[in-house]
């Protein structure tokens, strides 16, 4: 296992909510960055490695509200699509959408994704896209207006339109109006203490058809909703047996062994702590999960993983103690 810091001297007072992508020049990962989560000078920012070493990070996006959860996607003519979120409340934040024909050398100017979006944010709300076995293009997204619920959009043209999932909820869950679910010393926007359900899917496709995803929750489990029809349709949510600590999870199916590869922090607590942040494999389309690494297990706040694949193993980016992005390496050798 290989460990570095992407940023060598941060511009900002904070960073999180990493993306990472594997570009023909080298790695390419992206974070929000500002003075703290929610205020209105928080952009996107990026870096490269490039010959072994990660570039200063460059400002790619600055809209005149807070920025958010970038997110790095290839459409299926491989051009570049930096997603992104914008507005001071994330009940109401929209999402744009930055494209590079260079792999990321350049960029569009910033275009909303769905024009005219008052739901609250369309497409990836924080983890990557997949193409499925039928071309189309899934994106995880959710809303967070008192329940929390999440959704999926399918492109099938490229990225250029999406269509909308119906909301996926746990089933029976009861929220009230204006409730505040947990007190937390986690440097998140004070907004975030409010609702209640599941939120920032992460998916797979399993057999040809059958998608799959794994929702972060405020009910002390990581959540699954399942499709069988390519992603137009899908269960309510249901808990599994993994901990959750209403944090972010990230996973992906690796091409080498095609086995499941999660990594979350497992912790049993609504807004728990965000440390150990661990690295979990199923063999079993996600029906079981066995725990190889704790990636870090030190107090501190390590979270909101991206994690990617190879034919030679993975890349995971996080969130470290919000000074610093961390990407581990494995081989497929050490998992």
């Amino acid at each position: 296992m290989q460990k570095e810091f992407i940023i060598a001297k941060l511009p900002t007072d904070f960073c999180h909510a990493s993306t990472v992508i594997e570009t023909p020049n080298g790695l390419l990962s992206c974070w929000f960055g500002g003075t703290h989560e929610g205020n209105a000078d928080v952009a996107i920012w990026s870096s490269r490695k490039l010959n072994g070493e990660w570039t200063a990070p460059v400002k790619l996006a600055d809209g005149k509200e807070s920025n958010w959860n970038p997110v790095l996607f290839y459409n299926g003519e491989g051009r570049l699509h930096l997603f992104y979120k914008e507005g001071q409340q994330i009940s109401d934040w929209k999402t744009y959408v930055l494209v590079s024909q260079d792999d990321g050398v350049t960029w569009s100017e910033p275009s909303e994704m769905v024009v005219g979006d008052e739901s609250g944010g369309r497409g990836p709300v924080r983890n990557k896209p997949i193409i499925l076995s039928n071309g189309c293009a899934v994106a995880g997204g959710s809303i967070e207006k008192g329940e929390w619920s999440a959704f999926v959009d399918i492109s099938s043209d490229e990225c250029l339109t999406w269509k909308k999932s119906a909301p996926i909820r746990i089933k029976g869950l009861v929220y009230s109006a204006g409730e505040k679910t947990a007190e937390s010393t986690i440097a998140v926007s004070e907004q975030s203490f409010y609702g209640r359900g599941v939120i920032q899917p992460s998916l797979w496709e399993g057999a040809e058809g059958k998608v799959h995803m794994l929702l972060r929750s405020s009910e002390g489990y990581v959540y699954r909703s399942d499709s069988a029809d390519y992603g137009k349709t899908w269960s309510d949510a249901y808990k599994t047996e993994l901990p959750n600590n209403n944090s972010g999870l990230d996973l992906v199916k690796a091409p080498f062994d095609n086995c499941l590869y999660l990594v979350c922090n497992p912790v049993q607590a609504n807004w728990g702590m965000r440390s150990p942040l661990s690295l979990f494999k199923s063999e079993d389309n996600g029906a079981s999960w066995r725990k190889l690494y704790d990636l870090e297990s030190e107090p501190g706040e390590f979270s909101y993983p991206a994690i990617i694949a190879n034919d030679e193993g993975l890349t995971i980016t996080y969130t470290w103690n919000r000074k610093n992005i961390a990407c581990v390496s494995l081989t497929k050798e050490e998992l």
